[in-house]
């Protein structure tokens, strides 16, 4: 795997580069957001590592760039800046993940691997539909009735995850790995609470994500 890291921190760029060439993986490594933005417009490499804050061009307008030329390399934001609304921008910008600093290496090195198993952008389907309900993956923007809702990154990846598999029964421990990472089970209500809070939010859309006791949820039409 090749990947590229833009960072202007010498020593954070210097042990990522380092514990990534020990994983096995080619390295290159940009300081600034310009020459980081003609490495990666190359499409040589499997992911990006973008820290948010550089000099020049900074990790947003880098990544809004590369999207707006068409180049779909996956994208992990590295960050001080670890606010809600904050990591909402590095997602609409067109990151697919985002780190907070500071951060274990097993993390970061998990979440690159990660993100390199992900299928290319292109084979993606951009845009999730049931009755007034759509969701769009790739602006991350959901809408009712043409309405914008104003979702949180957990509730949008949990309606994401239904309609992706719209028609057929998620089940709780479903959504706990694939919306929470979970592997065990918490024995809390939070997908539960994440649902009603989801439910709320969506207005009219709310009649389209169905209880199924005893089994799970579903989201499909509510005629």
């Amino acid at each position: 795997m090749k990947i590229l890291i833009v960072e202007d921190d010498p020593e954070i760029s210097a042990y990522l580069a380092q514990g990534l060439r020990e994983a096995g993986h080619g390295v290159d490594v940009a300081a600034a957001g310009r020459d980081g933005l003609f490495l990666a417009a190359s499409g040589e490499f499997d992911v990006l590592v973008i820290d948010r804050l550089l000099p020049g061009l900074d990790g947003l307008g880098l990544v809004r760039t590369l999207r707006g030329s068409g180049v779909k390399t996956p994208v992990l934001f590295l960050t001080a800046l670890g606010r809600v609304d904050q990591r909402v921008e590095g997602f609409e910008a067109g990151g697919d993940d985002y780190l907070v600093k500071p951060f274990a290496f097993s993390e970061f090195l998990a979440r690159v691997q990660a993100l390199a198993r992900r299928p290319p952008l292109a084979d993606v389907k951009a845009e999730l539909r049931c009755d007034a309900l759509a969701l769009d993956r790739l602006k991350r923007i959901v809408t009712v009735n043409g309405a914008a809702v104003d979702l949180q990154p957990r509730e949008f990846a949990l309606l994401e995850v239904l309609m992706l598999h719209a028609g057929e029964i998620v089940t709780r421990t479903m959504l706990l790995e694939k919306v929470w990472d979970f592997h065990f089970d918490p024995r809390t209500n939070i997908v539960e609470t994440h649902i009603s809070r989801l439910r709320a939010k969506l207005g009219a859309g709310k009649d389209l994500i169905h209880t199924i006791r005893g089994a799970g949820y579903v989201v499909r039409s509510a005629s």
